[in-house]
C-alpha cells in the first residue's frame, strides 16, 4: 500500500510539468554568453528582507515565470551580503564589511545602486554585453513580474 501511494505522489509531481528555477553564477553567466547572446536578469536580496522572501516564495515559484525564466534568461540569486569574492565581466569584487558581520558586496552595489542607495529587493537586467539596461528596486508581484519579462522580450 505504502508503495502505491508513493508512485501515486511520483507521478503526481511528474505530470504537473514542476520544474525549478536554474539559477547560474556571475562566472557561469560569463561563460555562457560566450555559447549563447541573453539578457541575464539578477535578484539582489539579503536574507533579512521581508519583500526579498516574499517574492522568493511567490513570484520566483509560479511555472510560467520559471519556464520563461529557464527558456529565454540567465538568471542569477545573488545575496546582496555574500562574502566570496567574485570574478563577472573582467573585474573582481569583494565583501565590503562595514561593522561586526555587517556589510554588503561590492557587485551588489555595482548592480543595484538606484539614485546613490541600494534597497532590497532589487531586479538589474543585463544585455548580452553584460551591461545595465534596466534596474527596479522594489517587490514585483507574480502578475508585474510576468509584464517586466514581456517587456524585456521586445
Amino acid at each position: 500500500m505504502k508503495k502505491l501511494v508513493l508512485l501515486i505522489f511520483f507521478f503526481g509531481i511528474t505530470s504537473t510539468g514542476f520544474c525549478q528555477l536554474k539559477s547560474s553564477t556571475f562566472e557561469e553567466v560569463d561563460s555562457l554568453q560566450q555559447i549563447q547572446k541573453r539578457k541575464t536578469i539578477v535578484f539582489i536580496h539579503t536574507d533579512w528582507c521581508q519583500f526579498c522572501q516574499r517574492m522568493k516564495a511567490t513570484t520566483f515559484k509560479n511555472q510560467e515565470i520559471i519556464e520563461k525564466l529557464n527558456s529565454d534568461f540567465y538568471f542569477i540569486d545573488f545575496n546582496a551580503e555574500e562574502k566570496r569574492d567574485i570574478k563577472f565581466n573582467n573585474h573582481t569584487f569583494k565583501y565590503l564589511p562595514s561593522g561586526n558581520n555587517v556589510g554588503v558586496h561590492e557587485l551588489a552595489l555595482q548592480l543595484g545602486t538606484i539614485n546613490n542607495q541600494i534597497a532590497y529587493p532589487t531586479l538589474c537586467v543585463l544585455n548580452e554585453k553584460n551591461e545595465i539596461i534596466f534596474q527596479y528596486n522594489i517587490y514585483l508581484s507574480t502578475k508585474e513580474f510576468k509584464i517586466l519579462l514581456e517587456k524585456l522580450e521586445k
